[in-house]
């Protein structure tokens, strides 16, 4: 894979862009993107498992199910959720704005929102800034950058990618961009993600290799145990690339799959460094597991443990604080046959050793958690292969600071 620096617009025939409109009244930075293919796109797209759901969601998923798109707009500063029926109509009428502007159906636009929720969406903003948002598409970074911006609340790093593959000898690019630091839980994580692709691959297999993207990346990733109402990821195919079409699990979907993956997981990793307040990316592995379902449930029960993350931020070797969260995973698996590492670029050290306490320095131990990306390393020593990786961040005192002032 070849590393690209554009972003959406790193595939051929993809535009970007983004504004301010006024949507954060109170602030000046850019608050509504555009993603724009003048080609039709097979879409795919995962949503919120979250009963509660944003009604850009309810609209944008309707538009997907119906088969092509063109384009997808973006808001941040507000979720446009729990507005009742205007809420849709608002959803509504923003992609009926930007189909308008470039003569296609309205179906072939999907809508995103971000923000607060429970606060109508204010579409007399919109409305004005349709126009200037149209004119600030551009097929470069600077594009690409725009709309990322736009999309961006608590966020306080650029989430973004591209790459080159090659598909029957054929250059072929994915590019992406997400946003997410706060309210993220699997299933999915708190996320708008956007991926872009010039590949020709048919609706199922672009389904089936986002399916698992997103299932070994988005859906391993923990920052608070908050699962939102807005969730999307949605993933364009434009086939201006030119490759043989991809209709089977052959090899070019293969490498497809693998590179969509690969990207999904380098994003998976930023959100978790993202995470609101954080100071240190955590990857909890597990490996010995019944199979790889088990190791991932328990994976993500120790990322998700506010204790072991409070620990991690004190860069304290509370390896008890682990296996607790195991114990009430739901998963079963030998509670005496279970060794736990620390590590990082400082070095590992063996904390645990049959779930008794190992001979460790504790200054080495502090050492090691105090790096910007530490590991936790569990092995059930029971001879079974199932192993997975999810990554979540520590707990800190600037993230009450951000939950506690959101509105303010």
């Amino acid at each position: 894979m070849k590393e690209l620096h554009s972003g959406v617009c790193a595939p051929k025939g993809f535009r970007a862009g983004g504004i301010w409109c006024g949507i954060k009244a109170d602030s000046r930075k850019r608050d509504l993107a555009l993603i724009y293919s003048e080609r039709p796109c097979v879409p795919a797209a995962m949503f919120t498992t979250n009963a509660v759901k944003g009604a850009s969601l309810l609209v944008t998923r309707e538009h997907v199910a119906a088969g092509s798109l063109h384009a997808i707009v973006a808001n941040s500063g507000n979720a446009n959720t729990c507005t009742g029926d205007a809420g849709v109509e608002a959803a509504r009428r923003t992609a009926a704005l930007i189909a308008d502007e470039f003569a296609v159906s309205p179906k072939s636009v999907a809508v995103a929102s971000t923000g607060v929720i429970g606060v109508p969406l204010p579409m007399s903003a919109i409305e004005s800034e349709i126009s200037s948002l149209a004119d600030s598409l551009c097929g470069d970074a600077a594009g690409h950058n725009a709309a990322l911006e736009a999309i961006m609340t608590t966020d306080t790093r650029k989430k973004d990618g591209a790459i080159e593959i090659d598909l029957s000898g054929v250059p072929v690019r994915i590019g992406a961009m997400t946003k997410g630091s706060g309210m993220i839980h699997p299933n999915m994580a708190t996320m708008l993600c956007f991926i872009t692709t010039d590949a020709d691959v048919s609706r199922e297999m672009l389904e089936k290799a986002l399916r698992r993207a997103v299932g070994h990346s988005f859906n391993r990733l923990t920052v608070d145990g908050d699962m939102s109402t807005n969730d999307m990821t949605l993933i364009l195919a434009n086939g201006a690339a030119g490759n043989p079409p991809v209709t089977t699990e052959n090899e070019d979907f293969t490498v497809f799959s693998d590179a969509l993956e690969s990207l999904c997981i380098s994003l998976a990793r930023k959100m978790a460094r993202d995470g609101e307040g954080a100071t240190r990316l955590l990857t909890v592995a597990v490996r010995g597991a019944k199979d790889e379902i088990c190791a991932e449930t328990l994976a993500k029960s120790v990322a998700a443990s506010s204790l072991m993350k409070a620990a991690i931020f004190g860069a304290d070797a509370n390896w008890g604080r682990a296996l607790c969260a195991l114990g009430y995973a739901g998963v079963d698996f030998d509670p005496e046959k279970v060794d736990v590492s620390f590590a990082s670029r400082a070095g590992s050290v063996l904390v645990c050793k049959d779930s008794h306490a190992a001979q460790f320095s504790e200054e080495e131990a502090k050492r090691i958690l105090s790096e910007e990306e530490v590991e936790i390393n569990i092995d059930l020593t029971g001879g079974a292969s199932g192993a997975a990786v999810v990554w979540g961040c520590d707990l800190t005192y600037e993230y009450i600071k951000i939950n506690g002032e959101y509105r303010s």
